[in-house]
């Protein structure tokens, strides 16, 4: 049996019952477990006070360095963010006794520094023409990505509910992605249509439909991965799949290439085929796909890299980021990120410190991706890796999620949350280091916005809910007709 084994079989004794509930008595539909197991609240109400009070040092360590005062506005920032933490715990404790004791401090952790670093770059916006408060709005959203996460908590008593909707998430998602398209795309989006705009609200569906998408990739799997994975044919050591299985492989392509066509959006296009990708070798176990993947996705970057401007200029500005700052610079070339490299260059190992930086020179877009750049530069190379350590720690308990689930379809769903959040750190990580070309999304928990703070809240919370399904010592959950039967629309 394999690590993320789909036939949700159990490690029984020679009686028959299953091991997980040989110290367990049943009554009727539910199971009473031995007592005094080990839930980790405690741990976790611990590691929620570190991920607090490190955020309102920082606050405090940028109002010194760069007013020579303790800031006004930090007891007021430390007991709202302990409020909203202690709440999401105590929920958690009623709710979610059993889940993940890491998950919500890394996620509160994350959201409090990034806020930090949005109120720094505030800090320096009158030597900006077009730069403006953002810090506020950024709390609100916090606040209400808990108050999302509370939502999740309570009234999703079961993650295999969502498998019921399989098809009706295919369709939100399909709707979520192509409704940005019939928007105007505002100067300052460089050309991207990925938001919905309406007076002063505004909204990034694909923030949602990453979540949504991945409840009808984990259902659609599920139930084909036996075709996916045993019917095909072996060709120079590959297994081909067969014709009419290849047809939703061709489906979500085409979905990418129609997003970065119509709506310039690279990064999105990226993340959602590599999601289909990963979880369809998760379910089949067969790296034919991987091979496929990836040649689908260079032939289709090839093409539209070929005929799309914007993608063209995204593509020139990778290869030669300091091409802004010659004498004769291209048509369309930016500075951003030839000024990040140059931030984080500057930052070195330790950095500059927190509010000694000079980063905000990249302008609005410190407080989106380049955010990263930001951060490199005042925390330095040492603080970059933590941050990444914090991001590859709630991925890894993620998947430890999915190995630990005891239903196939969370395990699906797990494995496709987390590797949204890998993969869509990895995208805004290497835009901004010069890795992969710019792609504009923003980095979860740190950057500004308020459908993405609100929307990585909810995966947490899923995630969450999984796991404590997972880890609820002597449960098995019971055979619902869902999971039977396949999916329903």
């Amino acid at each position: 049996m394999s690590t993320f084994d789909l036939s949700n079989g159990a490690n029984r004794r020679s009686d028959g019952v299953p091991a997980d509930r040989a110290s367990s008595r049943r009554r009727g539909n539910t199971t009473i477990s031995a007592p005094g197991t080990p839930n980790r609240r405690n741990t976790e109400l611990a590691m929620l006070a570190f991920a607090v009070v490190l955020p309102v040092l920082a606050y405090a360590n940028v109002g010194l360095a760069m007013d020579d005062s303790l800031p006004a506005g930090m007891l007021g920032y430390g007991l709202g963010m302990g409020a909203l933490a202690l709440i999401a715990h105590l929920l958690m404790r009623r709710f979610a006794p059993y889940a993940d004791p890491l998950m919500l401090p890394i996620a509160t952790l994350l959201n409090g520094l990034g806020v930090v670093m949005i109120w720094r770059l505030d800090k320096a916006g009158k030597l900006l023409h077009n730069n403006y408060p953002a810090a506020a709005n950024q709390l609100m959203w916090s606040g209400l990505g808990v108050a999302f996460f509370i939502f999740v908590m309570i009234f999703l008593k079961d993650h295999r509910v969502l498998q019921r909707y399989t098809y009706i998430s295919m369709a939100a998602a399909l709707v979520l992605l192509a409704a940005p398209a019939f928007f105007p795309a505002r100067k300052e989006d460089f050309g991207a249509k990925i938001w919905i705009r309406m007076g002063a609200f505004s909204i990034q569906p694909g923030e949602f439909a990453k979540i949504i998408l991945t409840v009808f990739f984990a259902g659609y799997l599920m139930v084909k991965r036996d075709a996916l994975a045993l019917a095909s044919r072996r060709f120079m050591g590959l297994y081909l799949p067969r014709g009419r299985d290849l047809g939703p492989i061709i489906v979500i392509w085409l979905l990418s290439l129609l997003i970065l066509i119509f709506e310039n959006d690279l990064g999105s296009s990226f993340l959602y085929f590599g999601l289909f990708v990963v979880m369809l070798y998760v379910a089949t176990e067969r790296t034919s796909w991987i091979v496929f993947g990836l040649l689908m996705s260079v032939g289709g970057a090839v093409a539209v890299a070929s005929t799309a401007s914007h993608v063209k200029v995204r593509i020139d500005a990778w290869l030669d980021p300091m091409a802004a700052f010659s004498p004769k610079p291209p048509l369309g070339a930016t500075e951003q990120i030839g000024q990040s490299l140059m931030a984080l260059g500057s930052g070195g190992v330790t950095g500059s410190g927190l509010g000694q930086g000079r980063s905000w020179l990249i302008d609005f877009a410190a407080k989106s991706d380049f955010i990263l750049g930001s951060f490199g530069e005042e925390l330095g190379l040492t603080g970059l890796m933590a941050i990444f350590m914090l991001y590859a720690l709630l991925v890894q308990r993620g998947l430890r999620t999915a190995v630990a689930a005891r239903d196939p379809f969370g395990k699906l769903f797990a494995v496709g949350l987390s590797s949204a959040m890998a993969l869509q750190v990895f995208v805004v990580a290497g835009g901004v280091t010069g890795l992969i070309p710019l792609t504009g999304m923003t980095m979860p928990f740190l950057a500004q916005g308020g459908s993405s703070v609100v929307a990585n809240w909810a995966l947490v919370a899923i995630l969450l809910k999984i796991s404590d399904n997972a880890r609820r010592p002597g449960v098995e959950p019971s055979p619902t007709p869902e999971i039977q039967g396949g999916p329903v629309s």
